[in-house]
């Protein structure tokens, strides 16, 4: 079985984001989708989401393409939630380059390298975001 691991915000779940897990289910066998602490968006984005984080994780769980969904890190760059379930493809979002770089700078703390995959940028239907 090939896990796939996707990571987001995921503030209010649009048409891009079902696209784009969609894709990431694709590449594997078993999805598991890992929502970003609201303090770590903050973090990273400036700002707190506008849905809670356990808004966020009840709407994922919602989601066919979705098997598990799973509460990010406390910290950036801690990386314990792919050490713990080691997925085989991490798939990164078109707007999460930072996040791959750092993935990366981070293999040998890993203990192995998943693989890879970019995903495709997704329309957003701005009536349905």
């Amino acid at each position: 079985m090939r896990k796939v691991m996707v990571f987001g915000t995921f503030d209010g779940l649009h048409d891009g984001h079902k696209a784009m897990l969609k894709e990431a289910k694709n590449l594997g066998d078993y999805l598991i989708a890992v929502v970003a602490q609201d303090h770590i968006v903050q973090h990273l984005k400036g700002h707190l989401p506008k849905i809670n984080l356990l808004e966020r994780f009840e709407h994922l769980q919602d989601v066919d393409e979705v098997d598990k969904v799973v509460i990010g890190d406390a910290e950036t760059s801690a990386w314990n939630t792919v050490k713990k379930y080691k997925p085989d493809i991490i798939a990164i979002g078109h707007d999460q380059e930072l996040l791959k770089e750092d993935l990366e700078m981070s293999f040998d703390t890993l203990g192995y390298e998943p693989d890879i995959a970019m995903l495709k940028y997704h329309e957003v239907n701005e009536e349905n975001k």
